[in-house]
């Protein structure tokens, strides 16, 4: 049978494929969404036809198309144009510069949210804003800014707009800081998890539908900015299904999706779990949908009894005795349904407790070929992962230590921090690895900052965490984000590599990613994103190719004035300190002068 001429060839350039040699190539011919063939720019020229596209890529170096195996997507789209980003920002005096005018851009009745992605070892000036800051930088307009998930910080415009006051009680699981008077300071302490930093974020305004429509679509194109172009979206707090879905469904229904999304169903009522989990078995199939929306499971919530959040300014957390009966009721249904499943797990203690339960489950519905398992896993242990292993799971990393790092080492020693995830040992093992972001709140979306952290073993803030025993080469910390990845939606052998069969999906580079210096890494983007076949962003010498997006709505939105991800024009310094840091005490933060305890 003679072979159809393609519609689109990409030639004159360095494309990692990804295949199982790791080949480079020069050329690659796309037909009907798919890869046709790959190969030198002599061999596939010869397949075109008058009708076939060329795109010079000019010497570039090509990727596959990323895939976060862990991001908030839907969550992270529907709140996008309200959130002030301090993500890559390089000083706090830039991030409140930045408050200061959008505070007075924000109209009446509106917040200034900046939500996760950063840490305060990002900045030059090494530490977290003070509330007298955020007073003076937004005296009227409400102001939260959320700190990974261990704390917010409330100017006094948003203490009145949440109604806090001398007279609420604490929640069950979190602090309202207060002064020597019993006020509140603006100072919210998520102990032991973060549900009081969820709940009051979610009194704040909402968009209309309409705007989060427009607001998701310049979230994926932000991610598309970055070469991701698919993500396994792992629900979230306060995410509802189906009532929060129906966007990113009509999206999906209007062809407008430019990320391929695999959403997993995060139960939302405590002690209310196995009743979330019946009632949507009822109405979901396993992998119901399409290649660009696709029901993926459970979690990485299943029961909250299981939960261990990863504030290491806080003592581990011991999980609750009704962990295992509870945790065993939600996974026996969901193997008999054959739902895949995923588990939010920091600590080697949580897991070893949900393993003892995936083991007993197993004896009865046997797990393998279900695709389930384990998010984060920092501190996850040789035994454990042997455990997975024989289960038939994978585990899900994300680069949460390149923000908490420091954090980490503090409580826990350089030592343990060597190894804290121990990415090298789960490859050993056999495991299935992909790696993710865990964005937008506890670390940034932007994969090159954790394709950074994988390489070089260091945080956002300099500090250099691993050795070579835990330090990834380039190409296999590429390999985590592309094919890795595909195994936790069972699509390996339909995405993450440049080869025949495929879904057409890549990222040209803006510098070549093998050869850049370390610290470049995390600047690289992409100047060209196609998803099946066809371009979804394009900068550059490619800027033609790019698609029309509306205008950001509301016309204040931070988005407008500042976009996603901080790029400066150049890197800025990193700040080296071999003195011995220290937390800032909540006194300090609340207080006039700043943090001052920081030694350089």
């Amino acid at each position: 049978m003679t072979q159809q001429p393609p519609d689109l060839i990409l030639h004159n350039g360095k494309i990692a494929t990804q295949d199982d040699r790791r080949s480079v190539v020069e050329a690659a011919a796309i037909s009907d969404g798919k890869f046709l063939a790959v190969g030198s720019d002599r061999e596939i020229m010869l397949l075109r036809d008058e009708h076939t596209r060329l795109i010079d890529l000019n010497k570039r170096t090509v990727i596959p198309g990323l895939n976060d195996s862990h991001l908030h997507l839907i969550r992270g789209g529907l709140n996008y144009n309200l959130e002030l980003r301090w993500d890559g920002v390089p000083s706090l005096a830039d991030g409140l510069r930045m408050l200061r005018e959008q505070a007075r851009r924000t109209p009446p009745g509106q917040w200034v949210r900046i939500v996760g992605g950063w840490s305060e070892f990002q900045f030059a000036e090494r530490r977290m804003p003070t509330l007298n800051e955020l007073n003076q930088a937004a005296p009227d307009t409400p102001v939260f800014v959320l700190h990974l998930y261990d704390r917010a910080l409330l100017n006094r415009a948003a203490l009145r707009a949440v109604g806090y006051t001398k007279d609420s009680p604490n929640p069950p699981a979190g602090e309202i800081v207060r002064d020597a008077s019993g006020s509140p300071t603006g100072l919210l302490i998520a102990r032991p998890n973060a549900m009081i930093l969820y709940a009051t974020l979610a009194k704040g305004p909402k968009l209309p539908p309409e705007y989060q429509v427009n607001s998701s679509r310049h979230f994926m194109r932000e991610l598309n900015r970055l070469g991701i172009t698919s993500a396994i979206d792992a629900g979230g707090g306060f995410q509802n299904y189906p009532e929060d879905y129906q966007i990113i469904e009509q999206l999906h229904k209007n062809g407008e999706l430019t990320v391929r999304i695999a959403y997993n169903l995060f139960t939302q009522k405590p002690k209310g779990e196995l009743a979330d989990f019946q009632n949507w078995s009822g109405r979901l199939t396993p992998r119901q949908g399409d290649d660009y929306l696709r029901h993926n499971g459970a979690g990485e919530m299943l029961v909250y009894s299981a939960a261990d959040f990863e504030d290491f300014l806080e003592p581990r957390p011991d999980m609750p005795g009704v962990m295992e009966q509870e945790l065993k009721a939600v996974v026996s249904l969901l193997a008999k349904n054959r739902w895949p499943f995923r588990l939010h797990a920091t600590y080697d203690e949580t897991i070893a407790g949900a393993l003892n339960v995936y083991e007993e489950v197993n004896r009865e519905i046997p797990l393998q070929g279900l695709h389930w398992f384990i998010d984060h896993a920092e501190t996850i242990s040789q035994r454990s992962m042997d455990r997975i292993a024989k289960l038939g799971g994978g585990i899900a990393i994300q680069h949460r230590m390149a923000f908490q790092g420091e954090y980490f080492r503090d409580r826990y020693g350089s030592a343990a921090t060597k190894r804290t995830p121990p990415i090298l040992e789960m490859l050993r093992t056999g495991l299935p690895v992909g790696a993710g972001t865990d964005a937008t709140r506890v670390a940034t979306y932007n994969p090159f900052v954790s394709l950074y952290w994988l390489v070089t073993g260091k945080t956002v803030g300099g500090l250099a965490m691993y050795d070579d025993a835990n330090r990834l080469d380039r190409m296999e910390a590429l390999r985590l984000w592309t094919v890795g990845s595909s195994w936790f939606s069972t699509e390996q052998g339909a995405k993450g590599s440049i080869v025949a069969g495929q879904l057409a999906d890549l990222a040209v580079l803006s510098a070549d990613y093998f050869s850049v210096a370390d610290e470049e890494i995390k600047n690289l983007e992409s100047v060209l994103t196609i998803v099946g076949g066809e371009p979804v962003y394009a900068a550059e010498e490619f800027a033609d190719l790019a698609p029309p997006l509306p205008p950001v709505l509301p016309d204040w939105s931070p988005v407008a004035a500042y976009g996603g991800y901080h790029k400066p024009a150049t890197a800025p310094a990193v700040v080296h300190s071999h003195a011995v840091e220290h937390r800032c005490h909540e006194r300090e933060i609340s207080g006039g002068m700043g943090c001052l305890c920081w030694a350089f």
